[in-house]
């Protein structure tokens, strides 16, 4: 079958956001464990996942040794530990039904970090990766096949006339017959805007006082719950830990990050903390991502999103599944993946829980938000949604105490965008878009920046 010509198009550089900000555990197990898959979709389900996921390790090792990618790709054992009688129940759950997939696991006396349990069960053959430099290594050999990069390149508009895509990116046009959305969220609104919830996730590299990092991979089960695993840059070991999810927009990121700091001093001997950042992630309604067609979309236009935190196996899969449809090619997967599918009954709960959230921001936040009097109370720095001249605004004191103000309302969908101090960027509560401090969009699915507003300096 004749190759074909593709171009990979990014809004900013290769690894910008998630990519970038991934921990990068590769598991055989998912954030919606083989017990939800069961009951959702039925135990072959969850026994063509488990395949896939081992599947995904392996072809990233592939990639890996064929092109010569200093990945920093280990085999790591994985821990998963309960430290209550309902997760230990739970544990008990999840480790029948996860051997009934067909995964290697078994019961364990440890759980790899200083932290106490009751039970613990080991994955097999689980992986970690150093993700910049894995995808910065595919790009080369993207690029030595004649694929095509353009970086820094936003898509402001997609026009579809008998059977190609135009793909509008300021001066440039791109055309092409195939469209893949590979952006969490795609543009616009859509069904999957309904079917996703956005949130972030935050982790830290800190530096241990006695060299304790752990050998492993370990994922206690706390709601939120808490992930570890080792790191080594430049012969410094770090002990990389995260966790304090929440949707986005909704919480405060500098106590999450607070949180997420306490939590592992109180755990482990930390002799400073190196690096912290966070990462956006889709929660699908239902558990399972959604990989092939769009729905509602022109005819050959396709996605792929609801990673949950599984982004590094998913997101390889989706990779698999898409191609296999685009060349006409049959994939177990494809239905169980589909993004039209709707699952009533497996969904439904969350579907209204996530959706009900949204609809309480369309309305709420316009009229019962704790304002600012003045912007002379701004600090420098800070970024707030204040009342002015009777208008709301989105307003932020440079260094130089000059004020900017942008509409505070989401050019996705009409929502109220929320200051995050942590990461200097404005965050919408209901479909995760996020705006810089110029108003520039940093994630999708938001197409367009926020609206600025002069606003008189004395």
């Amino acid at each position: 079958m004749q190759a074909k010509k593709c171009i990979l198009i990014e809004a900013k550089n290769l690894g910008f956001g998630t990519t970038g900000g991934t921990s990068a555990h590769l598991n055989t197990f998912f954030d919606s464990s083989y017990l939800e898959i069961d009951s959702n979709f039925g135990k072959q389900a969850s026994k063509a996942l488990a395949d896939a996921s081992k599947r995904m390790i392996e072809a990233i090792k592939d990639n890996i040794d064929e092109l010569n990618i200093e990945a920093d790709f280990e085999y790591k054992p994985g821990f998963l530990f309960s430290q209550t009688e309902k997760e230990t129940q739970e544990l008990e759950e999840i480790l029948s039904s996860s051997k009934q997939a067909g995964v290697l696991v078994e019961e364990s006396g440890n759980n790899g970090v200083p932290l106490s349990f009751i039970k613990s069960i080991e994955f097999s053959n689980q992986a970690q990766l150093h993700p910049l430099k894995y995808i910065n290594g595919l790009a080369k050999g993207f690029l030595a096949l004649g694929g095509r990069i353009s970086e820094n390149t936003f898509i402001e508009e997609v026009k579809e006339s008998k059977g190609i895509h135009h793909v509008i990116a300021g001066a440039a046009e791109i055309q092409g017959r195939n469209l893949i959305w590979a952006t969490h969220i795609p543009p616009g609104i859509n069904l999957l805007s309904l079917r996703n919830a956005p949130y972030r996730s935050y982790v830290l590299a800190v530096k241990l006082s006695d060299e304790a990092y752990p050998d492993c991979l370990s994922y206690d089960m706390q709601e939120p719950y808490h992930y570890f695993r080792t790191h080594e840059i430049d012969g410094q070991k770090y002990l990389i830990a995260g966790g304090a999810d929440h949707k986005t927009g909704h919480e405060n990121p500098d106590k999450a990050f607070s949180e997420l700091e306490e939590y592992i001093k109180a755990n482990f001997n930390v002799a400073a903390v190196g690096y912290r950042w966070s990462s956006q992630y889709y929660v699908p309604v239902d558990g399972l991502p959604y990989i092939g067609l769009l729905p509602g979309a022109a005819r050959g236009t396709y996605v792929a999103t609801g990673f949950n935190g599984n982004g590094m196996i998913l997101g390889s899969l989706a990779g698999e599944i898409l191609a296999n449809q685009i060349l006409g090619k049959d994939n177990d997967l494809s239905e169980l993946l589909n993004p039209s599918r709707l699952k009533p009954i497996s969904g439904f709960s969350e579907f209204t829980k996530e959706n009900a959230d949204v609809a309480y921001h369309f309305v709420v936040d316009r009229f019962s938000s704790e304002l600012l009097s003045s912007l002379k109370s701004l600090p420098i720095g800070e970024g707030k949604i204040v009342k002015f001249q009777g208008e709301r605004l989105a307003v932020h004191k440079d260094a130089q105490g000059k004020i900017s103000a942008l509409s505070p309302v989401c050019t996705h969908a009409g929502c109220i965008v929320n200051w995050n101090r942590a990461e200097k960027s404005w965050d919408c509560p209901c479909h995760g878009g996020r705006f810089d401090i110029d108003g520039s969009v940093i994630t999708g699915p938001p197409k367009t920046p926020l609206k600025k507003i002069e606003v008189p300096h004395r």
